[in-house]
C-alpha cells in the first residue's frame, strides 16, 4: 500500500486535491506496491493516477506533468523486508535489551540498498524481485556478500536456505546493475583461502563490482551468537596483505584500487592508513573505509578559516579507535588557534570494551566523560554518536546531556565546522549571561 503522509502546499499533488491519509493505487494501469513504483511509474509527462481519498472516495486524475517538476507528496514509511540470516557477527544480536524499538530492526532490504546505501544480503531476494531490479534499473546496489563459496555463506550467514549469491550477482551484472560490495571477516571462517576465493570472483565482474570493502568483524558484550575467534592484530595483518595483493592488481590493471581495507583493519593492524588520493571519490566512507584520511583532509583544508582562540579550553571526546591518532590532529589545531585541546578518550558502557568506534559512544559516556569537567570552556563530541532527532544510541537525548554539564557541547563531525563559529557563539553565551 502507498499512502500519502505529507502533502506540499502549491504543488502538483495538492492542486489535484490530494489530502495526507490518501491511497496511491495505480499509475497509467499499473499497481502501486511501495515507493519505488511511485518513483519510477510517475516519471512519465501523461500520467493516469487512481487512488483513493480517506474518506473512502475513488477518484482517477489525469495529470500532464511539467518535466522535472516534483509532485510535492511525502508518503508514509514502507514495511521495512526482514532479514531472515542469523550471521553470528550481527550488530542487532550485539545489542543489549531495554534500547527503542527501532534499533531491533534486521533490515535486509534491496530497496533500501538502493534509496539509501543500506547493504544487504539479497538472501531473501525472490525471482519477482530480481525482474524488478532490472527493469526499474536499481544500480548501484550495496551487497553484503561476506564471501562467495555457497557452502562459506550458509555458515556466515547461518542459513542454510541462503541463495548462491554468484548467481544473483551475474543476473543483476548481465541486467546491467552494479553494485558496491562488503565482506565482514571473520577469522576462521572466510579469511585465508575463502576470503582469496571471494575477491578472486568479485574481481571477475569487472566493472559491474564497482568497490569492495574488506571489514574485520566487530563484537560487542552481548554478542550472543559469536563462537569464532576474535581478531587480533595477526588476523587484521593477514587480511590486510591478502585485500591490498588485490589493490595492487587493480591499480594495475584498471587504474583504481577496486578494493578497500577498512580504517578499523588498519587500526588493528598498527599500520598507517593511506593518503586521500588512494581512495578516490571514496566510494565507502559510510562503511568506515577512508573515514580518518577524509577528517584528516578536512580539518588541513579548513584550518586557513578558523579564528584565534588564545586561552580557551577544548575538550574533545572520542573513542578508544580513534585516540591514537588524535594528537596530530589537535597539535595543527592548536598551531592554527591557540586554544589548548585536551584529548579525552572514552570507553563504550553500553557495548564493552571491545567496541572502541568513537561514533558508537552514548549519552552515558559523554555523561562521564565531562561531568565535573569546570576546568573546560566548551567540548565537542563525535556528531555520529547522534541520530536526525538528536538522541544517542542509549535514548538519551543530546539536549538533556548538554543541560547537565558545566561547559557547552557541540557535536562536531571535523572540528572545523564547530571551531569556525565559536567567536560568535562565545559572544551570544557572554551576551546571554550578562542578560
Amino acid at each position: 500500500m502507498v499512502r500519502v503522509s505529507r502533502v506540499q502546499p502549491g504543488g502538483i499533488a495538492d492542486e489535484m486535491g490530494i489530502v495526507p491519509g490518501t491511497e496511491l493505487l495505480t499509475v497509467n494501469g499499473r499497481e502501486l506496491g511501495d515507493f519505488l513504483d511511485w518513483e519510477f511509474l510517475t516519471a512519465d509527462d501523461e500520467l493516469e493516477i487512481e487512488a483513493r481519498l480517506p474518506g473512502g472516495e475513488h477518484v482517477v486524475y489525469e495529470v500532464e506533468r511539467p518535466d522535472g517538476e516534483s509532485f510535492g507528496v511525502e508518503l508514509e514509511a514502507p514495511n521495512i523486508r526482514r532479514c531472515a540470516n542469523r550471521c553470528e557477527f550481527c550488530f542487532i544480536e550485539g545489542l543489549p535489551k531495554g534500547l527503542r524499538k527501532q534499533l531491533y530492526v534486521r533490515d535486509d532490504d534491496y530497496r533500501l540498498s538502493f534509496a539509501y546505501g543500506n547493504f544487504a544480503t539479497l538472501s531473501n531476494v525472490k525471482e519477482r524481485d530480481i525482474a524488478r531490479i532490472l527493469e526499474y534499473r536499481l544500480s548501484p546496489l550495496y551487497v553484503s556478500v561476506h564471501a562467495t563459496p555457497w557452502e562459506a555463506r550458509k555458515v556466515l550467514l547461518n542459513n542454510p536456505r541462503v541463495p548462491n549469491i554468484l548467481e544473483q550477482l551475474s543476473r543483476l551484472a548481465e541486467g546491467g546493475i552494479q553494485f558496491h560490495g562488503q565482506l565482514v571477516v571473520v577469522p576462521g571462517l572466510n579469511d585465508g583461502s575463502v576470503l582469496e576465493e571471494s575477491l578472486r570472483d568479485l574481481y571477475a565482474f569487472g566493472d559491474a563490482c564497482l568497490s569492495v570493502a574488506v571489514v574485520p568483524v566487530g563484537v560487542t558484550q552481548f554478542s550472543h551468537l559469536y563462537s569464532g575467534r576474535s581478531m587480533d592484530r595477526d588476523s587484521a595483518t593477514a587480511i590486510l596483505e591478502a585485500t591490498e595483493r588485490w589493490t595492487e592488481r587493480a591499480r594495475s590493471e584498471r587504474g583504481e584500487p577496486w578494493v578497500f581495507g577498512s580504517d578499523e583493519l588498519y587500526l588493528l593492524a598498527g599500520r598507517e592508513l593511506p593518503g586521500p588520493d588512494y581512495y578516490g571519490t571514496f566510494p565507502q566512507i559510510e562503511n568506515g573505509v577512508g573515514a580518518v584520511t577524509a577528517l584528516r583532509q578536512r580539518v588541513a583544508e579548513g584550518l586557513h578559516s578558523l579564528p584565534r582562540l588564545d586561552g580557551r579550553r577544548i575538550g574533545v571526546v572520542t573513542g578508544a579507535s580513534m585516540a591514537p591518532l588524535m594528537p596530530e590532529l589537535l597539535t595543527a589545531l592548536t598551531e592554527r588557534t591557540g586554544a589548548a585541546f585536551q584529548l579525552i578518550p572514552t570507553t563504550n558502557s553500553l557495548f564493552g570494551p571491545t567496541v572502541t568506534s568513537a561514533g558508537l559512544l552514548v549519552g552515558a559516556d559523554i555523561r562521564g566523560a565531562l561531568a565535573g569537567r569546570t576546568d573546560l570552556d566548551l567540548a565537542l563530541i563525535p556528531a555520529e554518536t547522534i541520530n536526525d532527532n538528536g538522541v544517542f544510541l542509549d535514548d538519551d537525548s543530546f539536549i538533556a546531556v548538554r543541560e547537565t554539564l558545566p561547559m557547552p557541547v557541540y557535536p562536531s563531525y571535523d572540528f572545523v565546522d564547530v571551531l569556525s563559529l565559536e567567536p560568535a557563539a562565545a559572544k551570544a553565551r557572554r551576551a546571554g549571561a550578562a542578560a
